[in-house]
């Protein structure tokens, strides 16, 4: 299988940065002979580079040149520049690159109607070339940010274009939402006008909440300052720090949240790049967690968020990291699955873990969770051996579950106070192609979602009664 992913906007090709970065350290630390495999094939080209420029891809033998396999999307080119002045610059080339100077101003309309028309050949021309080195395109990632112009705007743009030019190959959007103190204004508009296009033309959205990543970042400081944690913990968690890398320069404010939505990605794809006795392709994750085209958003929580120094873990620590995943402080969205109604669940864990650990935990919380009537066994497992870098084990949580309603609710709540004052509408109204009808009918398009959520709260505790089955007229 083959990933591309676009990282598009400030938040995107930061969080874009530090996965590649740990993208990288992961495959270095299995692939000890430096030979070009399947496993760096998923994400990463082999180029010759002695013939100039993009050379021919090298599927055998030892590793020339990797490049990934990626669009940076900026209209404010900031972070790419940065990134290319990076010790990441030689796995990017400029052919990989869209940039503009100027910016989207925090204005979705900017970003998808404005630069959307601009750019929309020449990102469909880096598309294909990027589809055309791959011999098997399984998946499209977008990482995005919804509070912004050109993440909200241009990201769910490229999204469109992507399900034009390749209806069949499955689109994941990581998009990370504002929190309510957000210092962006506009932010609201933004993120309800971008959801509007996640409902109708992506098949996964993985929501992250800054607030969230805040707290978990905020709390692993707390543990490890306060030593509660003792011996346990190395202080080069992998989650939050980017220690041993490349990358030696100070860290920036966001690299530890970063790094948390890069850790995200590197587990939900890790069965797609190594081996493992449970194999789990992208697209089963669709096929087995959104029952209903529309309810496609995941709740994701990640355990252990520090790294644990002990390899040989005791089936309590085990258990534990299980009981954890469902607990309100692991989920990267601020919800409690744990007293919401799941439509499915999907289990991805990594390192020396047994398929029976697996069953093991899943009978004993089973009887904690609430599943839609009609889908009690709806667990999907995934193990793949090789644990992420300083870990013995891991463990990813995908819940399609009804917690995500609050989180939309309140959206609904911030965009309605600006809304009903008409604050701000003319800076997207005098956008071409931007009308008033857009506002209204990305609140009707989220409006609709809650309410599909309520219908199915109203169902959870009503006992199960079988359909009458159809009579046949002889």
């Amino acid at each position: 299988p083959r990933l591309s992913p676009f990282a598009v906007g400030q938040c995107g090709n930061q969080v874009g940065c530090r996965f590649w970065d740990l993208a990288l350290r992961e495959h270095a630390a299995v692939n000890k002979k430096g030979i070009y495999d399947e496993a760096l094939s998923s994400f990463f080209r082999n180029v010759d580079t002695r013939s100039g420029g993009d050379g021919p891809g090298i599927y055998k033998g030892k590793i020339c040149s990797l490049k990934a396999r990626a669009l940076l999307i900026d209209m404010e080119e900031g972070v790419v520049n940065e990134i290319l002045q990076g010790p990441l610059r030689d796995v990017f080339d400029s052919k990989q690159l869209i940039t503009d100077v100027s910016g989207s101003g925090n204005n979705w309309a900017v970003g998808h109607k404005l630069y959307g028309c601009q750019y929309r050949e020449n990102i469909v021309e880096k598309l294909r070339k990027t589809a055309e080195h791959c011999d098997c395109l399984q998946c499209f990632f977008i990482i995005h940010s919804m509070g912004g112009g050109t993440g909200s705007g241009l990201g769910t743009f490229v999204l469109n274009l992507l399900e034009d030019e390749f209806p069949e190959v499955y689109r994941f959007v990581t998009s990370v939402y504002p929190s309510g103190e957000d210092d962006v204004v506009t932010s609201p508009y933004n993120t309800v006008l971008a959801m509007k296009e996640l409902n109708e033309h992506a098949d996964c959205v993985l929501p992250v909440e800054n607030e969230s990543l805040f707290d978990i970042v905020n709390k692993i400081h707390h543990m490890i300052n306060s030593g509660k944690l003792g011996s346990t913990v190395k202080q080069t968690s992998l989650v939050t720090s980017s220690a041993g890398s490349a990358n030696t320069v100070q860290e920036k404010p966001f690299d530890a949240m970063n790094n948390i939505v890069a850790n995200l990605l590197l587990n939900l794809t890790s069965s797609a790049r190594f081996e493992g006795s449970l194999n789990m392709d992208l697209n089963e994750i669709s096929m087995n967690l959104v029952p209903f085209p529309r309810l496609h958003y995941l709740v994701s929580s990640l355990t252990p968020l520090y790294t644990l120094a002990d390899v040989n873990v005791p089936s309590r620590r085990l258990d534990q990291m299980f009981s954890d995943a469902f607990s309100r402080d692991h989920q990267l969205i601020q919800a409690d699955p744990k007293h919401s109604l799941y439509l499915a669940c999907a289990l991805l864990v990594r390192g020396n873990v047994q398929v029976s650990d697996l069953r093991r935990n899943i009978e004993r919380l089973k009887p904690s969770l609430h599943f839609v009537s009609w889908n009690q066994e709806g667990w999907k497992t995934g193990l793949c051996s090789v644990p992420p870098v300083g870990h013995s084990h891991s463990l990813l949580a995908l819940a399609n579950n009804t917690c995500v309603k609050p989180t939309f609710i309140e959206l609904k709540h911030r965009f309605m106070k600006l809304y009903k004052k008409k604050a701000h509408l003319h800076h997207y109204l005098h956008i071409d192609g931007m009308e008033q009808s857009c506002f209204s009918e990305a609140i009707s398009s989220l409006s609709d979602l809650i309410e599909e959520y309520n219908e199915l709260d109203a169902t959870k505790g009503v006992p199960r009664t079988d359909p009458a089955r159809l009579k046949i007229a002889v």
